[in-house]
């Protein structure tokens, strides 16, 4: 059985407190119990601790030598036999424990011969008395050696069942994902790809068809606009579907999934700036130069929070609103990101302060979806009315949480 380093290392130290173990109680045996008469009994108790030291590694043989060393020390009359026994029973237990099969019982039966070889002038009448030493010296630790061994490799085994448990587990959950993720591919692709691209197409289409003399340039503004804002949502459609196919079989992965590389967000959020103005609404913008250095995932998400922020204000308060965006970084890296407007385009408000719009976000899913977003970072988010407009503030902190997945099924 192939061990690692670890046991190794347990093995070694074990080996050690039972050879400190066995030689204290021989010694104490010696010393205190059955005193050494003469140099026969030290040498006899000298072969028992060199085969103590030795069954670390050669259990078997050592157990066989304890019972013909047991045997040659009854036969020479020494008093240190109880202590041989209790040596050698040992062993066998030590054997029991390390090894299953023949080798445990072979030693077991030869220490019972032993002791039943030393007991030969008792028998046949004291036969009872005989097979209990047998079995106590013999019999007894190689039962107790083998309930510990075949309960140690039964926690083994459950541990590596449980294992493969919950690597499969985690393999059918990767496997489940994987299949959504296919399936939303397959959706985007098929339906909203599809539709943005012909859309994009008939724009285009209308660019040219239309003639330029009798056409308000306004109206050719709006077309131009149409295809460049079209034709940029179909790239992000059809990158989005390369990373949920096959996001380990993209070439840059953290680029296409963020879509946003490192170091271009403050363009990125200009781009971003110049889509919300050409809605109508007015746009001012402190940004922090530091955000060119921000992470690919936290500059993600200052994107996507600017982005859907100018959205709702354009849709909900209206052409001709100020909005203000403020996104900068502190000393401890959080990026702190604020969106105001005024309310003032919204049709229904009057002048000069205008009453907030009481639900804005509610119809759709884009205020969850920013919540959530921050949420998974380990950030905070904040939207609401303010006595002139909406306010829409965020934090993301410099070392973000680990990802919460939400609880749901894959």
């Amino acid at each position: 059985m192939n061990r690692s380093g670890m046991e190794l290392v347990f093995d070694q130290r074990f080996a050690a407190l039972r050879t400190v173990a066995l030689v204290g109680v021989l010694v104490g045996d010696l010393l205190l119990v059955h005193r050494p008469s003469g140099v026969r009994d030290v040498a006899l108790a000298a072969a028992g601790t060199a085969l103590c030291a030795i069954a670390a590694r050669w259990t078997f043989g050592a157990v066989l030598l304890l019972s013909g060393l047991l045997v040659a020390a009854h036969a020479l009359g020494s008093d240190i036999v109880p202590a041989l026994k209790v040596l050698a029973a040992v062993t066998v237990f030590e054997l029991a424990v390390r090894e299953h099969g023949r080798r445990p019982v072979a030693g077991s039966v030869v220490l019972a011969l032993a002791v039943a070889a030393n007991r030969l002038a008792d028998l046949p009448g004291e036969l009872p008395s005989v097979l209990y030493k047998m079995g106590i010296v013999a019999g007894l630790p190689l039962l107790l050696g083998a309930y510990l061994r075949t309960t140690r490799d039964a926690a083994r085994d459950a541990r590596a069942h449980a294992a493969r448990e919950a690597a499969g587990a985690g393999e059918r959950v990767l496997a489940a994902r994987a299949a959504e993720r296919t399936a939303i591919a397959r959706e985007l692709h098929d339906l909203v790809a599809h539709h943005v691209s012909s859309m994009v197409l008939r724009v285009g289409i209308a660019r040219h068809v239309l003639p330029a003399a009798t056409v308000d340039p306004r109206v050719t503004e709006v077309f131009d606009d149409l295809h460049s804002s079209g034709s940029e949502a179909l790239a992000d459609l059809r990158r989005l579907v390369a990373v949920l196919r096959d996001p380990d079989g993209v070439a840059d992965p953290g680029a296409a999934s963020a879509l946003v590389t490192p170091g271009a967000l403050p363009d990125a959020l200009e781009s971003v700036l110049e889509g919300g103005r050409r809605t109508g609404l007015t746009v001012t913008a402190v940004v922090d130069p530091a955000l060119a250095h921000l992470d690919a995932v936290r500059g993600l998400a200052v994107l996507r929070l600017a982005q859907e922020g100018l959205a709702n204000t354009a849709r909900h308060a209206g052409s001709g609103t100020r909005a203000e965006l403020t996104v900068r970084m502190a000393e401890d890296d959080t990026v702190h990101l604020t969106l105001r407007d005024d309310g003032a385009g919204h049709p229904g408000r009057p002048a000069p302060a205008p009453a907030p719009s009481p639900a804005r976000g509610t119809s759709g899913h884009g205020l969850v979806g920013m919540r959530e977003r921050v949420d998974l970072l380990g950030g905070r988010l904040e939207a609401g009315p303010t006595p002139r407009g909406w306010s829409l503030t965020a934090e993301l902190p410099a070392s973000p949480a680990p990802v919460r997945l939400p609880e749901q099924t894959p």
